[in-house]
């Protein structure tokens, strides 16, 4: 199981809900933040957290639909002069459930996919490189098992070709210590899936970032978090090892 003590990580949407129980949870394995969010004012409660675990953390913002504003978020956090060993890309949105789903609009699958697929594989091209010159990088994209809904195309349209492009650029790394993986939360009881959901937030740690933490040199993997519901980091792994297998 990789060690990620002292390493620098990036987590998208930290301020609430998964995104955050992952940055607290990283942090607590000694590993120092790069929390993001629309506003850095939303981090605050999230950053005095995990500082009180004893990492650095820095926090950064950026509205994921606007390209523009990814760009410029990635600079400034090349500019803190660390190197991102980890980058979960959580952050999300579901734009809305439509009942009348032959009227969707264009505009669910534009605003779907600049923040679910775009601004995530922006992300990626950027650490990428980086990742491959060092010899070492773990990425973890959020996926989702949403399948036969109609009422939510934009987003399962922006998730499924999160998957393919995800599985795809992990090609190309697969056998390295660059390891690309996606994560699927199941359906949670979060802002985005409702209240309605069967699952609670904490059900997906340790399987949403268990990506993470796989040291077999195998990309392209698919995780359901609920499947390690309740594990212990260590079993999780172990388990994310022998019984996912590997696409290529």
């Amino acid at each position: 199981m990789l060690d990620v003590k002292n390493r620098w990580a990036l987590v998208t949407g930290a301020s609430r809900g998964i995104g955050a129980l992952s940055a607290i949870f990283l942090a607590k394995q000694g590993c120092n933040l790069i929390l993001h969010s629309r506003s850095v004012e939303h981090l605050e409660k999230v950053a005095a957290q995990v500082r009180e675990l004893g990492v650095k953390v820095h926090c950064v913002a950026a509205e994921l639909s606007e390209p523009e504003q990814v760009t410029a978020m990635l600079q400034a956090i090349d500019e803190l002069g660390v190197d991102v060993d980890i980058v979960l890309n959580n952050a999300g949105v579901q734009i809305a459930y439509r009942t009348d789903y032959l009227t969707t609009p264009v505009s669910d699958y534009e605003i779907s996919l600049r923040i679910n697929t775009i601004a995530p594989m922006m992300i990626c091209y950027h650490f990428l490189p980086k990742m491959q010159s060092r010899g070492f990088g773990r990425i973890v994209n959020t996926s989702s098992g949403i399948m036969n809904e109609p009422e939510q195309a934009g987003y399962s349209a922006s998730k499924y070709a999160l998957n393919r492009v995800t599985v795809d650029l992990g090609s190309k790394v697969n056998g390295t210590d660059v390891i690309i993986s996606l994560a699927d939360p199941g359906w949670c009881r979060t802002d985005l899936g409702g209240p309605s959901a069967p699952n609670s937030p904490e059900s997906t740690i340790p399987g949403i970032v268990v990506g993470a933490f796989v040291n077999d040199g195998k990309s392209g993997r698919y995780f359901p978090a609920q499947d390690f519901c309740g594990m212990t980091l260590e079993d999780a792994v172990k388990k994310a090892e022998s019984e996912y297998a590997c696409p290529f």
